[in-house]
């Protein structure tokens, strides 16, 4: 039997998705890495790169939330 819905996975929108995480944690980076109250540089790397990370996770979620929600509007309409 075949069926004519759509795979969910697409390599092509990982790749996207990836990207714009990547550059959405390089902007938390570049935000937070300043407020972090040490002096020691390599401190400042780490916990600026574990809040920049977690701020990207949440991103990563909701891209992703926002994606699902605009495929189910767009289908709804046809």
């Amino acid at each position: 039997m075949s069926s004519s819905e759509k795979k969910p996975f697409n390599v092509v929108s990982l790749v996207i998705d990836l990207v714009l995480t990547g550059i959405a944690f390089v902007i938390f980076y570049s935000l937070v890495h300043v407020h972090v109250p040490s002096h020691d540089p390599a401190m400042i790397k780490l916990w600026g790169g574990l809040t920049a990370g977690c701020m990207a996770g949440v991103f990563w979620i909701a891209w992703n939330m926002f994606k699902v929600v605009f495929k189910f509007q767009r289908a709804s309409r046809k």
